[in-house]
């Protein structure tokens, strides 16, 4: 991991700590970097009415945006509890569609520090994004 992953990593793992997961047990932290630099972290939290469940990237960026961070997100590192680092849901791939750029690095991780990257067009090929309402 380089400097920036591993900051985003301790963030994540630290909001992870706080997720409210009681109906999956998957307890999930994401940080995200914004392009001013500014990083925000989230955990998720679930509810018994599963559509009323927030995902931890979903967290971090409503935190960024209601803060009043820059509103472009250079990265976004999500951890897992799983073996195998899981990615953003669907949900959380368009709401980061949002705010992304074609340079925008997603990592996942678990929480051994296994790390894997991609960038966001190779993680949500063809997004619905702001610009096709422009």
């Amino acid at each position: 991991m380089n400097d920036t992953q591993k900051k985003l990593f301790d963030l994540a793992v630290k909001a992870q700590k706080n997720s409210h997961s009681p109906y999956s047990q998957a307890r999930i932290g994401a940080a995200i970097l914004m392009a001013d630099g500014s990083v925000h972290a989230g955990c998720n939290v679930e509810n018994a009415s599963y559509g009323g469940t927030v995902c931890a990237e979903r967290v971090a960026i409503f935190k960024a945006v209601s803060e009043g961070a820059q509103k472009q997100i250079s990265e976004v590192l999500v951890v897992s509890t799983a073996d195998k680092p899981w990615p953003p849901c669907g949900f959380c791939r368009q709401v980061i569609a949002e705010f992304a750029t074609e340079k925008t690095l997603i990592h996942t991780a678990n929480n051994k520090g296994t790390i894997k990257t991609f960038t966001f067009p190779e993680i949500f090929p063809e997004a619905f994004t702001p610009k096709h309402l422009a």
